[in-house]
């Protein structure tokens, strides 16, 4: 009885734990407690910051000092709440489960993110372990900012495209300290006798070259000879390249790395619809060439009961409400809605409504049909589930909706 009562605590240990982990790390795009966290979160950070930078004015640190105060003590506490779930949850991260807690918890604490964390509660424990005239330190809550990343896909994205092309711009870097050097030296021997106070050594005129090729051009420094002019004409033409050279890298890589996220997701969405489970590689990626993008209004109706069913629609971002008579269910990132209607001539069993602004993908029928004609792997593969599910349960009767679709949607009653 007692191994008994343990398992069971062991069990519900590991399912709030598993629960916390989602909750923290965004699970379902329709997950609204994990939404709202994630809001909380980054409206605390944003509160933090704009203290930082006020209380930095003594006529508004006056006035509100105690609301400072109170920002900071509320940060504290929730930032460190959230640093010890984050801690204990780490076994239930994908990449983790394989490890034992211990060293799943390790791996978290030794990450970039969760150095980040970590650093985000150190400078107020500070307070208490400094003097007075060293508590500048806790300038640096500003790196609470760094813990956006963690609620920004396009952050993540930019700092993945980064990481992924360090070696080319580890390579921009090095080449524009040679053009500097370059550049300072040829400007040293056109100038050195004319401004000697001004050009007088190379690291002076590294100065100038710098800030010229780095297309600032303070103007502190100019040549004044025709040799000098020339050189800083080509300095400047130079400078053109040096500056597009790694733009054009971190856009490329940027561009790539949103595509291949939005392509991934894509791909995870029809992938797991049944009607499609067992296709290949190939397969699913000449369907993913067939899905068009449609963008709806909150309020707006996407299909309506009884209107004639002839495409699929995958939510890629935003919410929906199907209204089955009455039966209300909200379906919310990552979901999709009238499979088979992509393959039955029906009528639409249910009215879909935007509850957000969304983005839809959607597969036309037709199309589908017109790549199973071209790809016999694909029809066979389809008609096999087919087969199985028309005139089962799973098929609403003359209409376009399975089970499936609605099985992880969070059920609700009556709209008023």
């Amino acid at each position: 009885m007692r191994g008994h009562d343990k398992r069971t605590i062991e069990k519900r240990t590991g399912d709030l734990r598993r629960r916390v982990h989602d909750v923290l790390e965004h699970g379902t795009g329709s997950d609204r407690t994990s939404l709202a966290v994630d809001r909380a979160l980054v409206v605390l950070i944003m509160l933090n910051l704009v203290g930082v930078v006020l209380e930095s004015v003594p006529e508004i640190d006056a006035v509100w000092h105690s609301a400072f105060v109170a920002i900071e003590i509320v940060s504290l506490v929730v930032f460190s709440v959230e640093y010890g779930l984050r801690v204990w949850s780490a076994p239930e991260n994908p990449p983790w489960r394989s490890l034992s807690p211990g060293q799943a918890r390790r791996r978290y604490v030794t990450s970039p993110v969760g150095i980040i964390d970590l650093l985000a509660i150190l400078p107020f424990w500070f307070i208490f372990a400094v003097p007075e005239d060293l508590r500048i330190v806790l300038v640096f809550r500003v790196v609470r900012f760094l813990k956006l990343t963690r609620y920004s896909p396009g952050m993540r994205s930019l700092l993945d495209a980064l990481y992924n092309e360090r070696r080319a711009l580890l390579g921009c870097l090095v080449i524009f300290f040679g053009a500097t050097l370059f550049a300072a030296t040829l400007m040293y021997l056109a100038e050195r006798h004319v401004q000697p106070d001004k050009l007088g050594t190379i690291p002076d005129a590294i100065w100038w070259a710098f800030v010229t090729l780095g297309t600032i051009g303070y103007g502190d420094v100019v040549p004044v000879t025709a040799l000098g002019k020339t050189i800083a004409a080509a300095t400047i033409l130079t400078a053109m390249a040096m500056v597009a050279l790694p733009v054009g890298i971190i856009a490329t890589a940027f561009a790539d790395e949103i595509h291949r996220r939005d392509f991934v997701v894509t791909w995870g969405m029809v992938a797991r619809v049944p009607l499609f489970a067992g296709l290949d590689a190939a397969a699913i990626a000449d369907i993913l060439r067939h899905l068009k993008a449609q963008t709806v209004d909150a309020g707006d109706v996407i299909v309506r009961v009884g209107d004639p069913a002839h495409s699929m629609y995958f939510i890629a971002r935003g919410a929906v409400d199907i209204d089955l008579r009455g039966r209300h269910i909200t379906l919310g990132v990552g979901h999709f809605f009238g499979e088979i209607a992509v393959l039955r001539r029906a009528r639409r069993s249910a009215t879909v409504t935007a509850l957000t602004r969304a983005n839809l993908l959607v597969l036309d029928g037709n199309d589908l049909h017109r790549l199973m004609e071209r790809d016999p792997r694909i029809a066979a593969r389809i008609d096999e589930v087919v087969r199985e599910r028309i005139g089962s349960d799973l098929v609403s009767r003359r209409g376009d909706m399975v089970t499936e679709e609605i099985a992880q949607g969070q059920e609700h009653g009556p709209q008023p």
